[in-house]
């Protein structure tokens, strides 16, 4: 029984090695993904800034303004642009997400989801949710033509009156290791505060043609600068999730080798000593 053992142990650690050969070259993989979107997160956070402080610098310098996108009302629906993977060994990236959505204050019924990423529309399909739209393949490089229409679905449903609010659900990268799920409203745009800054003398906003002219054009460039940096971001929390899942496994698999070779190294001495042990004594008998 002991060599049988021994046998077994023995399958065990080679069907754990062959796991760890796979997950030691998804982190490398996930590594070198993870550069890649690290520098395009440096090259497009500057301008999806921009296009925010723009966007808050207009509503703090101007009076009474109005329009579609900034005026609130009831809200009856609300659609949820929610930012997942392609693929799962990425840890609790995408569920941490998903989650997002679950806890939110909205009855089912009363929001609706466009999905990126194939892990949000078979996790939300599952469970009965509307779903307007998916775009999937696009979780691991997207690019800006994918923001521009995402954003213009989202706004097509918004100006409709579909849904009365519009709200993105994302994986801020706050390092290689820390990934955090956020929620930011995109329509209609938050107002915000106006600005009272001492150093700074106030001046209100004067418009060549008119304020809703200016809005009509940059809000819309402001929703789908807003989703490609949060797909951009997403993307790059998404390969660092991976790579951390991949080394943790990694790292598991050889805890468990030395585990198992330790029992298979028990296991055999325990066969050589049964068959000395049995030596001997047929020995005895004969003498």
């Amino acid at each position: 029984m002991a060599g049988i053992g021994a046998r077994d142990i023995k399958r065990k650690i080679k069907s754990i090695q062959n796991t760890q050969q796979i997950t030691q070259a998804m982190q490398l993989v996930s590594t070198a993904k993870l550069k890649r979107s690290r520098d395009r997160l440096d090259k497009t956070k500057p301008y999806f800034e921009t296009i925010q402080s723009t966007i808050e610098d207009i509503f703090s310098k101007s009076k009474d303004l109005e329009h579609v996108y900034v005026t609130e009302r009831e809200v009856k629906k609300t659609l949820y642009i929610i930012i997942t993977a392609d693929r799962g060994l990425c840890g609790g990236y995408n569920i941490n997400a998903m989650k997002m959505v679950l806890n939110q204050p909205e009855d089912k019924s009363a929001l609706c989801l466009l999905t990126i990423g194939n892990k949000a529309k078979g996790f939300f399909g599952n469970r009965g949710y509307e779903i307007v739209e998916s775009f999937t393949g696009i979780s691991e490089k997207p690019s800006y033509a994918d923001a521009i229409n995402i954003g213009n679905r989202a706004i097509t449903l918004f100006e409709s009156g579909e849904v009365d609010s519009v709200k993105l659900v994302y994986t801020q990268f706050v390092s290689t290791i820390s990934q955090q799920p956020k929620t930011v409203q995109l329509l209609p745009v938050p107002k915000g505060g106006e600005k009272d800054d001492a150093d700074e003398e106030f001046v209100y906003v004067d418009y060549e043609q008119s304020h809703q002219v200016v809005l009509d054009y940059v809000i819309p460039k402001f929703v789908q600068a807003t989703i490609y940096g949060a797909l951009v971001e997403s993307s790059a929390s998404e390969q660092g999730a991976r790579r951390v899942a991949m080394e943790n496994a990694t790292d598991n698999a050889e805890d468990m080798l030395d585990s198992l070779t330790l029992s298979f190294n028990q296991a055999r001495q325990a066969a050589i000593t049964q068959e000395i042990t049995e030596i001997v004594g047929g020995a005895e008998a004969l003498g």
